[in-house]
């Protein structure tokens, strides 16, 4: 374990986030890659798998629930330095995540067919949504026990064996990809169906490596069959903690669903477009979302230790880092939209879509980037309920106007993206908000030490008088 309550808080954060920006940007090389590869078998391929794909932001949400509440209990733990609590989380998640992992599933791929065929804009791109989530389902209820693994190594502050795990698959999934798609050397292309082919091969490699990894390395938690036993306590203390977490890519997945089935009446070019430019932001994100992912256990860790500045000093570096590499994605998207949607589709309408995509959305970044890192924060310190509240918030003042706009004559897709701007800086200003007032709530560690030493000589006062 690593022990993140001593040493320069921005060197660590430094330092976790370089690893994870390595996964991270190997992560974008993959998505690129699969955007490009699926761009090439035509439009409404790209709109079939970016509709299938908000499917993800459901496993996400799920998988946050899990992996949140292991990394804030098992770093919480690590702090303390109690390694029998980090071996009792750890093998309580891994069952959990079986069981979490099969039901989900189970459930999506049986009603994987209606629910392409509610928003695909034609039969076409619902037939090829069908064929996508046949192989990709199983891989994403696979994913959960990976989730598990990387969560709990995060947690003790082991990242850079993680990383390179995380890069072999994705690695894997990269190459994989075009022989599968294609048919290349076998003579047996498979479309849509051997993109999620190879997601799924490399989800399966990435178990075996990460199982491997804990029964042969000194993480300070392993594989014990007698903690297999489900602890219903335990499963709702990490629920407790990752199920608002969780919740909020639930929002985020039909926000998703929401804005295909808006623009489904402007054709598959319409879904083409948002599908390439919401699938390059998620890629363009990937840096900031490792500062975030640093700065959870980093917090976690001193509020185990009840290290108040170190706490606060994790968000103000966080946030500083991440408003930087916005501000400059901003300027990108606003000076480079049209290439950026180019290089994955040369439809005209396509383009025209995404560009105009890019070109308001991006004037979000800054606020999502502080909102990503606030919502770690709250994940270290272990109370997810208020980044919730503020995506709730962020949902509905998007999803209503959005949903009244599409119903007026002469409404343009334009008019979506504008509110969706609006909405994302209401909610980072709520964020802060609410992120000051736990602060003041959470980090008076010693007034809490002083009022249980009073508590503790009153109770004793009371018992001498008996």
């Amino acid at each position: 374990m690593q022990d993140l309550t001593k040493g320069s808080i921005t060197k660590h954060m430094f330092q976790f986030a370089a690893f994870m920006s390595v996964s991270m940007f190997v992560q974008t090389l993959y998505f690129l890659a699969d955007l490009y590869w699926v761009g090439r078998l035509g439009k409404e391929s790209i709109a079939a798998v970016g509709l299938a794909g908000t499917l993800t932001f459901v496993t996400l949400a799920l998988t946050q629930t899990l992996g949140v509440g292991t990394t804030t209990l098992v770093s919480h733990a690590a702090g303390r330095k109690d390694k029998e609590r980090v071996n009792f989380i750890f093998n309580q998640s891994m069952v959990m995540s079986c069981v979490v992992g099969f039901i989900f599933a189970a459930i999506a791929f049986a009603l994987r067919k209606w629910y392409v065929d509610t928003i695909a804009s034609d039969p076409l791109t619902a037939r090829l949504g069908v064929e996508y989530l046949n192989w990709f389902l199983p891989a994403m209820g696979l994913q959960f026990c990976m989730v598990s693994i990387g969560a709990a190594l995060r947690g003790t502050g082991i990242i850079k064996q993680a990383v390179g795990i995380q890069v072999v698959t994705v690695l894997v999934n990269i190459v994989l990809a075009p022989f599968l798609i294609f048919g290349w050397v076998s003579h047996h292309p498979l479309g849509v169906a051997g993109a999620a082919i190879s997601t799924l091969i490399a989800v399966i490699a990435g178990i075996i490596l990460f199982s491997l990894y804990v029964m042969k390395s000194d993480s300070g938690f392993g594989f014990s069959t007698h903690l297999w036993g489900p602890q219903l306590k335990t499963w709702w203390d990490m629920a407790k903690i990752g199920l608002p977490a969780g919740g909020e890519f639930i929002l985020m997945s039909v926000y998703m669903t929401l804005v295909y089935w808006i623009i489904r009446n402007f054709g598959a070019s319409a879904q083409a477009g948002f599908g390439i430019g919401s699938r390059l932001m998620q890629s363009m994100f990937m840096p900031v979302i490792a500062i975030a992912f640093a700065a959870a256990p980093i917090a976690g860790q001193n509020f185990g230790a009840r290290i108040a500045s170190r706490v606060r000093e994790s968000f103000y570096s966080a946030a500083g880092i991440a408003c930087a590499f916005m501000l400059l994605l901003t300027a990108v998207c606003q000076i480079f939209p049209s290439a950026l949607v180019h290089a994955f589709s040369k439809d005209p309408g396509v383009i025209a879509f995404g560009t105009e995509y890019f070109r308001i959305i991006s004037w979000n970044f800054l606020a999502a980037g502080l909102s990503f890192t606030i919502s770690s924060i709250f994940q270290g310190i272990g109370n997810t309920l208020p980044p919730l509240a503020s995506s709730a918030t962020r949902f509905f003042l998007f999803a209503i106007p959005a949903y009244v706009l599409s119903l007026q004559p002469g409404f343009q897709v334009r008019y979506v993206w504008y509110v969706s701007v609006a909405s994302v800086i209401v909610q980072a200003t709520l964020n802060l908000i609410l992120l000051r007032r736990e602060f003041k709530r959470k980090l008076n560690f010693a007034e809490q030490v002083s009022a249980a030493g009073v508590t503790n000589e009153v109770a004793a006062a009371m018992t001498s008088a008996e």
